[in-house]
């Protein structure tokens, strides 16, 4: 264990001099207040550490002392439920030990070290064993049975297991490898955030994580195990896609890391997500959540690391079988934790005062994403899925960390404040935003919804492409100079804004659509446009076409609930062929 003494304080930023025998991301004990920090470069003997937390009063002289082991997350039950920092620690119990305000140098352990969780075996005496290996479960909530798996690199013969109440630190099993070495193997792991955890096989990312929102789920769907991108200006709607997302999203663990945003923010996911019903359980969200703020009056330092103490504890949900999605809000206040520390450090700035390896540390980051075959020889299937929000200045997305982002992430959910001043939510742009998964995933969805789903998907999306176009023509001549196809075109397309695009995430029908349901939308709108078209050439006016009353029920159609939707959705295409036939024959009459 090395020791030293500081020789320089500049904000979250402390060199320390006689930190020869330190090591490269070390934690480290900082002063007699045992402040927690991390060295992040080292010259000679001298380390330079970043400080999780507040520096004021610190000076030179007092002591440094390392702890000789990286910056590590505890990984066990416990987790599901709690709120954590930017470092991990359990902030009620903070709350419960010093107050409302946080205070310097308190330590306390991740996880509650005298809970006693019931264990259950899952392998017997004699059984062999290898990394990754389930070998007993705990009923974490009435949601989540947490997996007790083998630890990293042990491999062996169980000799010793048993049901029973333990605490986490209480061996639960001992496994004895080959050469005779005993290995007490206890509820809790931990983890080095930096590091990924290992895996044996990343799979094809050919499945779509059904999220219930339209714009996404049909036109610019996110894989299971995939990486998103929610660029937007500020009021545009980032936090609460990612509500919905955390919300509705098809995993099974969410994790929500609330990164240098808004105190406020954070604060409505601690009041929402508890009083919130899971729809497939009807428990309480919070059941099946891990929430880390680091908020943006909290240290500067402890944001850069708080994404990796998400995904690490994400990965290890992964590991178990399970599909989780994490929310980062937002990897733009992340790299500005970096650009502060690269300047304190006086490394040479690159663009916009970024360090040269925002790209790379970016890129580590998304790359943990996956839907993976697990370590141990059962190899379960997990998935991690990870939907970054960026809060590009002035809604600029040609900054430097929106570019790095776009450059590694597929899908990517541009959003446009002048959708959000209109009111339009989700407010995602569908002429700027793409998915690179749709080709992969369009197979699942024309097997799994209905084989000509991605049909109907691509013409809506020349609909909505040909508006904008007709529109710039509106702007210039006017309405009237469109022909009847055309104007009936933009009809159906503002039927595809309004009626399907727009989704109210405060309505209890509307905040989920189930992807039948989006098919029978999309095959409404489509119908009405195909039959319009056809009486249109048989003579009937636009004007009555435009005004069938038949299209209130087409927009209303996505407050229908789910058991009455095929018998509204008959009798609304009854209604229209009617309606039709009678403008037909009036026609002919």
């Amino acid at each position: 264990m090395s020791t030293g003494i500081i020789k320089k304080v500049a904000g979250p930023l402390v060199i320390a001099e006689g930190m020869r025998d330190a090591d490269m991301f070390d934690v480290v004990r900082v002063s007699n207040q045992r402040l927690i920090g991390e060295i992040i470069e080292i010259h000679g003997d001298q380390a330079s550490i970043q400080v999780y937390e507040e520096t004021s009063g610190l000076g030179p002289g007092e002591p440094v002392e390392s702890t000789g082991a990286p910056l590590s997350v505890e990984l066990g039950p416990g987790l599901i439920g709690s709120i954590f920092d930017g470092i991990q620690r359990p902030l009620v119990d903070i709350m419960n030990a010093v107050g409302n305000s946080l205070t310097r140098g308190v330590e306390l352990p991740a996880l509650k070290r005298e809970t006693v969780w019931n264990f259950k075996k899952c392998v017997n005496v004699g059984d062999e064993v290898e990394a990754g290996d389930i070998i007993g479960t705990v009923e974490e909530t009435e949601i989540v049975t947490h997996k007790i798996m083998v630890p990293h690199r042990v491999s062996g013969k169980v000799t010793s297991i048993e049901d029973g109440d333990y605490r986490i630190e209480d061996p639960v099993a001992v496994i004895t490898a080959a050469d005779g070495t005993e290995h007490k193997v206890t509820m809790m792991q931990k983890w080095p955030v930096r590091v990924g955890r290992p895996y044996k096989e990343k799979l094809s990312p050919d499945m779509p994580l059904v999220t219930g929102q339209r714009v996404i789920d049909t036109l610019f769907p996110i894989a299971k195990g995939g990486v998103a991108a929610v660029p937007g200006p500020f009021g545009s709607g980032k936090t609460v896609v990612q509500h919905q997302l955390a919300k509705w999203a098809e995993a099974d663990i969410v994790v929500y890391i609330g990164c240098g945003e808004r105190g406020n923010e954070m604060t409505d996911v601690l009041n929402e997500f508890p009083e919130l019903k899971d729809p497939k359980t009807g428990h309480s969200l919070m059941e099946r959540t891990v929430l880390i703020a680091n908020t943006s009056d909290m240290p500067v330092a402890a944001r850069e690391a708080s994404i990796y103490v998400g995904i690490t504890i994400a990965e290890y949900f992964r590991d178990m079988g399970y599909s989780v999605a994490l929310m980062a809000d937002s990897t733009s206040r992340w790299a500005e934790a970096l650009r502060e520390m690269s300047g304190r450090l006086e490394e040479m700035p690159g663009e916009e005062g970024y360090p040269a390896y925002l790209g790379s540390r970016l890129a580590q980051f998304y790359e943990r994403a996956g839907r993976v075959i697990s370590t141990g020889k059962e190899g379960r299937e997990g998935a991690l899925s990870v939907i970054g929000a960026v809060s590009p200045p002035g809604g600029d997305i040609s900054e430097p960390v929106s570019q790095a982002t776009l450059r590694i992430v597929k899908v990517f959910w541009g959003l446009d404040s002048n959708l959000a001043y209109r009111r339009h939510f989700p407010a995602i742009n569908w002429l700027t935003s793409y998915s690179l998964y749709v080709d992969r995933l369009g197979k699942w969805f024309n097997n799994n919804v209905h084989d000509d789903y991605m049909d109907l998907r691509a013409r809506i999306m020349k609909m909505l492409h040909d508006e904008s176009e007709l529109d710039e023509i509106v702007k210039l001549v006017g309405m009237d100079a469109l022909s009847a196809p055309d104007r009936l075109k933009l009809e159906a397309a503002r039927s595809i804004r309004e009626d399907f695009l727009h989704q109210d995430a405060f309505h209890e029908v509307d905040t989920y659509t189930s992807l039948d349901k989006q098919y029978r939308m999309m095959e409404l709108v489509l119908n009405y446009y195909d039959i319009s078209l056809d009486a249109l050439s048989k003579g009937v006016s636009i004007d009555a076409l435009v005004k069938l009353p038949v299209r209130e029920n087409i927009g209303r159609f996505k407050y229908v609930k789910a058991e009455l939707m095929e018998e509204e959705f008959y009798r609304i295409l009854n209604t229209l062929h009617n309606q039709t036939e009678e403008l037909l024959q009036k026609e002919d009459a």
